[in-house]
């Protein structure tokens, strides 16, 4: 199978030493030379700087689209087209325009699209929502997510504000380049049914995007959540609690492990990583799914839908900035 990898920075150059170590050798590389990492693990790989170019020419059954955020449609979009699986990373644009040309697009060809929210494959995540379906915790009340993390500190050997969560015409912002609590809350409590949010630039950092956000929700089973992310966290935090009828449920990235809590029991049941876990392992999973969808033998866990409605919540948010007003999520 043919591999088109589209943007090689961080998160591009993982997918691709992922491929590898599954044993995937067809691997073309679309790239603009842009990247401030260093080129030579790329070289043993054909590199093209023309999109439709290298789709016609290298007629890649499968594509991953890693580049930054503002750009992911445009090669999304005739990838789509031409039918190919798509590995679509987070979020899928920085705006709602063009989507429905990128849903048509698929519908008509068959193309299969996987969005990237990795944290859909962590243990702890995992875990946390068999026991929610499992009624652990009883009916579901309230959910509070923290998200902080220092942006200087995400790619040390780079100028953080030349990279894309920094600057607005790339589709940064806290709120798009932090969304993955966007998609794994509802994953976990059911859809939203309406926002209101408060985004601001608080910190002391070069950027041209909001840093800090509070954002709450309701949830169409009734329940209300809370979510903190920003820019600007030392040491880095990101948890999340969820308080039931009859019980509570914790998960800390620190030590991955969910919790749960049983009243009748009076104590946490603990769910630790396996041992030998670590962070690649998410996006491991996450490739290996993907080349079952690519194969025809999957359909997608994260699907186009679910990343548009991602996409429409983070459009209620800034809509509530900017209005003062609690927005419904259509």
């Amino acid at each position: 199978m043919k591999f088109l990898i589209a943007g090689l920075g961080s998160i591009g150059r993982r997918h691709l030493r992922n491929l590898v170590a599954l044993g995937e050798r067809e691997i073309i590389l679309y790239r603009t030379g842009n990247s401030t990492m260093a080129a030579e693990e790329l070289a043993d790989f054909p590199q093209e700087t023309d999109l439709e170019h290298a789709l016609e020419k290298h007629r890649p059954q499968a594509v991953i689209v890693s580049n930054p955020t503002a750009l992911h449609l445009d090669v999304a979009i005739p990838a789509a087209k031409r039918g190919c699986a798509i590995l679509l990373e987070k979020p899928i644009s920085h705006t709602m325009e063009r989507l429905n040309i990128l849903q048509e697009a698929a519908a008509k060809s068959g193309s299969k699209i996987l969005v990237g929210f990795q944290f859909r494959y962590h243990p702890g995540l995992v875990r946390a929502k068999q026991w929610i379906s499992e009624e652990e915790i009883g009916r579901l009340i309230s959910a509070h997510v923290h998200f902080g993390e220092y942006l200087p500190a995400w790619h040390p050997w780079e100028d953080y504000r030349k990279g894309y969560a920094a600057r607005a015409d790339m589709g940064g912002g806290v709120v798009l380049t932090q969304c993955h609590s966007l998609d794994y809350l509802p994953w976990l409590m059911g859809s939203v049914e309406s926002v209101w949010g408060f985004t601001a630039r608080l910190s002391d950092l070069e950027v041209d995007v909001e840093d800090t956000a509070k954002i709450g929700v309701r949830f169409h089973g009734g329940a209300l959540g809370s979510l903190h992310l920003d820019y600007n966290q030392q040491p880095p935090e990101h948890y999340f609690t969820v308080i039931g009828t009859k019980g509570t449920l914790k998960w800390n990235l620190s030590d991955g492990a969910a919790r749960v809590y049983r009243p009748d029991k009076q104590d946490w049941e603990v769910f630790p990583l396996p041992d030998g876990w670590e962070r690649n392992v998410m996006f491991m999973e996450q490739m290996k799914h993907f080349l079952q969808v690519a194969r025809g033998e999957a359909d997608p866990s994260c699907t186009l839908e679910d990343g548009i409605r991602v996409m429409k919540v983070i459009e209620a948010v800034h809509q509530s900035q900017a209005t003062g007003r609690r927005i419904e999520v259509m």
